[in-house]
């Protein structure tokens, strides 16, 4: 593990130093094969941005396809070269709108925990560099470990970077519970748009045509916490440069009736796909359990 975690950040810390201008020619050029040779999970991006606009023609969704591919290449590159990119550069290519706003929003209801909202739209790896606009509350962001150790410890070092703290998701709870007893404000980045296991579909809504089913971690330890809760809608300025805009969901999570949080957040979500299509995950599997499985699994459990 540790002779692939080397290698392959010896390889792309070297790539890194390449001029951005580069790695979208590289990003140009890896599309090619990524799309009409590799067919990198073509037919799983086409289920699903078909499924998601039935008005839409072929023609229509093969655009949407080829630009999400090319979006994607963009992602991948952009994120190789946060291995050497400076706080300065960070900073201009990432901003925010509405953070002197949050900032007085949060003293003046006194405030201890913000949870935010985001989907795996834009580049969500840059959004881990909100620590630098809010240096005095403590940030993080939830995440996922994932099963390839080397990979995992690489993302991990690019989203620590920052200074903010990734926290496993299944410490979670625990650890945010601690966060709330410390002095610093806590702010911590949920990204709630994959498929939650069967244990955790307790709620479904309907989601671009389909029911979809999303975590509920958010909205529950918002309530056990009181949390302030916001969608931050990430847009792409133009290649490379992105900018946050913090919306106001919620400063009382126990008062809203439940699963009507998470149902915002998805309106939120569903409403950004649709304005800009091509820069969601589709490559995601997000529709792999149905509700329909769901229900009968119930059923036999209830028998049973």
């Amino acid at each position: 593990m540790k002779f692939i975690y080397y290698l392959v950040f010896f390889f792309w810390y070297l790539l890194s130093l390449l001029p951005l201008r580069v790695l979208y020619f590289i990003s140009d050029v890896l599309f090619v094969p990524l799309f009409y040779g590799l067919k990198y999970r073509r037919d799983i991006v086409h289920r699903n941005i078909a499924g998601s606009f039935p008005e839409k023609s072929e023609k229509e969704i093969l655009k949407i396809e080829k630009e999400f591919y090319h979006f994607f290449c963009d992602y991948v590159v952009e994120t190789i070269k946060l291995f050497s990119m400076s706080k300065k550069q960070m900073m201009k290519r990432m901003n925010f709108t509405g953070l002197d706003k949050v900032k007085e929003t949060l003293e003046k209801e006194n405030k201890k925990c913000c949870f935010l909202y985001l989907g795996h739209y834009c580049n969500w790896e840059y959004v881990a560099s909100l620590q630098y606009w809010f240096p005095e509350i403590h940030c993080g962001q939830i995440y996922h470990p994932l099963y390839n150790k080397a990979f995992d410890k690489l993302f991990l070092r690019l989203r620590g970077q920052f200074g903010g703290e990734s926290i496993p998701m299944k410490e979670t709870l625990r650890r945010l519970v601690t966060l709330s007893r410390g002095e610093k404000k806590v702010m911590i980045g949920f990204i709630s748009d994959q498929a939650p296991g069967w244990e955790g579909m307790d709620h479904w809504t309907t989601f671009l045509h389909r029911d979809t089913a999303f975590f509920q971690g958010t909205e529950r330890i918002g309530r056990r916490l009181d949390a302030a809760v916001y969608y931050v809608k990430i847009t792409r300025v133009k290649r490379g440069y992105y900018h946050g805009t913090f919306e106001l969901l919620t400063l009382h999570p126990a008062e809203l009736p439940e699963y009507r949080l998470t149902d915002m957040y998805s309106e939120h979500l569903e409403q950004q796909i649709k304005e800009a299509p091509a820069y969601w995950l589709w490559s995601h599997n997000r529709w792999k359990r149905t509700k329909e499985e769901w229900l009968k699994m119930s059923w036999n459990t209830k028998k049973s």
